[in-house]
């Protein structure tokens, strides 16, 4: 009988995703647990496993197409079972998909279970986790040695590559891409390997001229543009729809940081050794907005088809840099948790997204946001409003500057916050008191423990 593979709803707030990617092809045998594919919803790639056994007879979505969960996406049955066949049911996968229970497949280098990647030219055994990694570095794996079993590529071996591989110009790398050919080293006395070092490598290319090769090369680049797809779609998506939707208005304050950073030194010190971590400015921050959030209720809103609606609780997310991309951890019920705890489930929520793992629960159902960039030297900014929320709070660098503190100049730490609203939902003085409440607590952390 052949069964109909549903899209799985894989946490409370998911509500449609986009499949990355088969792994297993039609015609394919599969067994109960076999990974089907990849599916990529609020920028968590998480993998779908088979509660069936028999052959994947047809996929009914392919890669890059979003569609609602439960949406049937394949199906699975006997060899030379018709696909049409009247039998064919998802009564078993709602049971599945509405649970809200996922059971994504960790990917262990070294364990049984390397999937079978189809590539051009070459058919080659290799992880889920090494797959990831070589498609993010843009690396064609069939030129990998693998260490596994087997001869199984894993993720170690992407690594080894990228740790051996020559530095080249970004030409160059095209070039030998293209050509499907590894780089050279670098020639003595150069850091970089260049062009026309990998087409000499090359006799037959090397026959033509190198200005027309450099022609057809640079036209190539000109002519491959790279997919808004994945985790960059999701984000221009999100930022367009932010900017052309709402009423975006940014206020900008300064604060005095100086008790703040003498607050984060204590905790420092007093909770390195335990936790195995330092207490980050962020995470103070973030117990400074969660308060602010619970005395000012207002900016801890949402505007749904039914109107303005009121949030039960503070869902905190804090915007972070990954090699995916931008994403952003949601400290759920943020207001209930005190900076050591925040600090802790913090850092696992991060742990887990950047190495691909996170649910969707992680990574969506925010009320507010806040972003820092002050690591990176900034003052101040306008940050873009993560909808459906109603605010984000732009953090920037703290530094010494002097100022007049009882009628004497004296040296303190300052920092510049900008909050960015949605003024269909907050007017201006509102969100204006709001911001100064945070900026009290920053001079004043004290307050914190009344």
């Amino acid at each position: 009988m052949a069964n109909t593979i549903v899209l799985p709803k894989l946490g409370q707030t998911m509500e449609e995703g986009t499949i990355v990617e088969w792994l297993k092809k039609e015609g394919d045998p599969v067994s109960r647990g076999d990974i089907l594919f990849q599916v990529e919803s609020d920028k968590a790639v998480l993998e779908v496993e088979s509660r069936y056994k028999g052959v994947l007879l047809k996929i009914l979505v392919g890669p890059n197409v979003k569609v609602p969960v439960l949406t049937p996406v394949g199906i699975i049955g006997e060899p030379g079972e018709s696909v049409s066949s009247p039998e064919a049911t998802s009564a078993a996968e709602p049971s599945e998909a509405g649970s809200g229970q996922p059971t994504p497949q960790v990917e262990v280098a070294g364990e049984p279970g390397a999937l079978t990647a189809e590539t051009p030219g070459a058919r080659v055994l290799a992880s889920p986790r090494a797959r990831r990694l070589a498609r993010e570095e843009r690396i064609d794996i069939t030129l990998l040695a693998g260490s596994g079993p087997g001869g199984r590529i894993i993720e170690r071996d992407v690594e080894s590559y990228l740790a051996s591989r020559p530095t080249a110009t970004p030409l160059a790398e095209h070039i030998a891409r293209d050509l499907g050919v590894p780089l050279p080293k670098p020639e003595p006395g150069t850091e970089r390997v260049r062009a026309d070092q990998v087409l000499a490598e090359q006799p037959l290319v090397a026959a033509e001229s190198p200005a027309a090769l450099n022609a057809v090369s640079m036209a190539g680049i000109a002519a491959e543009p790279t997919p808004l797809t994945g985790l960059r779609g999701i984000i221009a998506e999100r930022m367009a729809a932010s900017a052309h939707t709402t009423a975006a208005v940014t206020l900008q304050s300064r604060a005095d940081a100086t008790q703040l950073v003498a607050a984060r030194a204590r905790l420092k010190e007093a909770y390195a050794q335990e936790l195995g971590f330092s207490i980050g400015y962020n995470d103070l921050l973030a117990v400074i907005v969660a308060r602010c959030l619970t005395e000012l209720p207002y900016m801890n809103v949402q505007l749904g088809p039914e109107g303005i609606r009121q949030m039960p609780g503070v869902s905190l997310g804090l915007a972070v840099d990954s090699p995916r991309g931008l994403l952003v951890p949601v400290v759920h019920q943020a207001e209930t948790l005190g900076v050591r705890e925040f600090a802790v489930r913090f850092r696992g929520l991060v742990a887990r997204a950047r190495e691909g793992k996170a649910l969707p629960d992680d990574l969506s159902g925010g009320t507010f946001t806040v972003t820092n960039l002050g690591m990176y030297g900034i003052d101040s900014f306008t940050p873009i409003i993560n909808l459906p929320e109603t605010g984000i709070l732009g953090v920037g660098r703290i530094k010494p500057e002097p100022a007049v503190v009882d009628g004497q100049v004296a040296v303190r730490q300052t920092m510049w916050l900008s909050l960015t609203f949605d003024h269909r939902l907050v007017d201006g003085a509102p969100a204006a008191r709001f911001l100064q409440a945070v900026v009290r607590y920053i001079e004043e952390p004290y307050l914190l423990l009344a």
